[in-house]
């Protein structure tokens, strides 16, 4: 691992050591927040499957109620039945917090609270079979708005997961070991130094006593 492009000075040697202390703390905060999005993940794509299946299983049943529906009814029949839905369903749009991570909530609100809105047309002219398909259909917009959030918040965990593992990458294979390995080398440097000098001490010293012998 490359040593940093620093001078080999106490001072820096000091300033490298905080610097690496900072990078050990920030290593393990994101080491921690990385599990915690892990976990949460792994939550909501649990929470994603179960959705899924439910809401397929759904538009299944809706599908097989339709068809059977114009099998007894013309494509215009069943165009004039829906043209003037009754019921509306808007979603409400909020913010969740996970780690840092602004997650979106989608909240179903329906115009009218009645069940009975979601049948937009009279009974005399169409089949149960249309009202079946309906009803399933109006069952599932719930479920289907839930899928359409975990699915997003699955997808910015993951982006946010996997920004988080680089940093971890950088802080553990790069950054914590040059700081390491400068502070090494800046160690070994001033112990040099240091040895240097005590050898010139000693070497002036040797010098001092033997011209004072001579002096005397």
């Amino acid at each position: 691992m490359a040593v940093l492009n620093v001078n080999p000075t106490r001072m820096e040697l000091t300033n490298l050591k905080k610097k690496l202390m900072t990078a050990r703390k920030g290593h393990k905060l994101l080491k921690d927040k990385r599990d915690e999005l892990m976990r949460r993940f792994l939550i909501l794509i649990r929470e994603n499957k179960e959705l899924r299946e439910k809401v397929e299983a759904g538009i299944k049943v809706a599908n097989s109620h339709m068809s059977v529906a114009r099998s007894v009814m013309t494509d215009e029949e069943i165009e004039v039945a829906l043209m003037m839905p009754s019921q509306k369903m808007s979603a409400e749009v909020e913010q969740q917090n996970i780690m840092s991570v602004d997650v979106p909530l989608f909240k179903p609100r329906f115009k009218s609270a009645k069940e009975g809105e979601i049948y937009s047309y009279g009974y005399a002219f169409t089949g149960s079979d249309l009202d079946d398909a309906v009803g399933a259909l109006a069952g599932i917009m719930p479920e289907m708005l839930r899928l359409a959030q975990t699915e997003n918040a699955c997808r910015l965990l993951a982006s946010e997961i996997e920004k988080t593992r680089r940093r971890v990458n950088a802080l553990e294979h790069v950054l914590i070991p040059q700081y390491e390995e400068t502070i090494k080398y800046i160690t070994m440097k001033l112990d040099e130094n240091e040895r240097s000098s005590t050898t010139r001490l000693m070497k002036v010293k040797d010098m001092m006593l033997e011209s004072a012998h001579n002096y005397q």
